[in-house]
This record gives C-alpha cells, structure tokens and sequence, in this order.
C-alpha cells in the first residue's frame, strides 16, 4: 500500500511514516500543506491520503479543502482525515459523494497503534471509518426537528457502527443480536430518514452523511 501524508506538523509527520513503515505500509509523501498534497497525488497515485484538517496559511480548513481538489483529480482516492477538530462543512462533501473511502480520527481518541493501522487499511480497502465523537458532533448541529430524533436507542447504536464501517454480521456481533434484526433496525434507519436502500454499508453511511450535509 502506498500512502501520502498531509500534515502541518513535522514531528507528526515522520512519527505517521514510522508507523506506517512498522506496518508494512509505504510512505510515497510526506508534505505540510494544502497544494503539496494536490500534487503529492497528482504525481505519486497513491492507494490513500492521510489528511488533518487545519493547515497552512490560514490554518483552518485548508486540509480538508486540498482533499477535495485532490478527489477532483483523482475521484477514487480514499482519504483519512485524522485531526484534533470536527470540521462538518467539507468534511460531509468529501463522504457524501459517495464516491470514494472516506475516514474521520480524532488524533486523541486513536489509542491503539494497531487500531490506527487497521483503520488505514480498512479505508484504502474501500470502507469507511469514523469516530463515533465525530458523529455525535455532526448529528448534534442539526435542528431540534431533525429526523435523527425520531430513532430508537438501539436504532442510532446501528448507525453509529454502520458509520465505524462495520458489516450487517458485525454489527449483530457487538449488539448481540440476530443478523435479522440488524437488517430490521437498518430498514428503519433508512425509512424514518427518508433514504432509500444502498447496496453495502459503505453507501449507507455515505447516504447518511450526504443527508447531513444537505
């Protein structure tokens, strides 16, 4: 697998390529801003980008906003955003084409090496990651009316590790409960929100996240 970095910071930078390294996983760039990610994949065509938010000059969305002249290059690319912020506005546009992988880590909350990598790997694979303190911040910006409000308990549980990426099988794992009902629960999302059916979970938290960021 080969990877470009975007981060501002040099220190996090080369500590991600060391990782990375550790596991199995190539580094083709490793750069600081905005339009050297733009032609880090224009040049290399990597399998994912690794991207934070907040970057020069401004240091505010310019991560974000240079991943999304990168998918305009190259729709398929799978990007991580791994960031200590919750950006919703280009965050929802990059997931919700529904084009390509897309994650969002929190830098604080990824605890675990191996969980980094597995999350790394998961998106370049073509499936979605996000930190379930990503989704709450995102569902909680909508009105008081939102449909959101309409689901169960165990129904926002389903979304929630939907969103994680997880499979109609490992979700009834971790709920401990039968794959019937998770299809049920899932059926129910999908009707309350007004979305139609999608063909595999990645599609459906992308058409949760497109409904989001309407």
């Amino acid at each position: 697998m080969r990877v470009v970095i975007a981060e501002d910071s040099v220190l996090l930078r080369e500590g991600l390529a060391r990782l990375l390294e550790d596991g199995g996983i190539e580094t083709v760039a490793a750069v600081g801003d905005g339009p050297a990610l733009v032609a880090a994949v224009a040049e290399h065509d990597p399998d994912l980008a690794i991207v934070d938010v907040r970057m020069p000059p401004t240091h505010t969305d310019e991560g974000l906003r240079a991943a999304l002249r990168a998918r305009a290059l190259r729709p398929s690319l799978p990007i991580l955003v791994l960031s200590q912020y919750v950006e919703e506005r280009y965050a929802t546009e990059l997931a919700g084409g529904g084009v390509a992988p897309f994650g969002y880590l929190l830098k604080e909350r990824v605890a675990d090496v191996s969980d980094f990598l597995d999350a790394v790997r998961r998106v370049a694979a073509g499936g979605t990651i996000l930190d379930p303190e990503v989704i709450g911040q995102l569902l909680g910006r909508h009105r008081h009316d939102d449909p959101l409000n309409s689901l169960t308990v165990r129904e926002r549980e389903v979304l929630d590790l939907m969103a994680q990426g997880r499979s109609n099988s490992a979700i009834a794992v971790r709920m401990t409960v039968t794959d019937g009902a998770v299809e049920k629960h899932i059926s129910s999302i999908f009707l309350k929100l007004g979305l139609g059916a999608a063909p595999d979970d990645h599609r459906r938290v992308l058409a949760v996240l497109a409904y989001l960021g309407r």
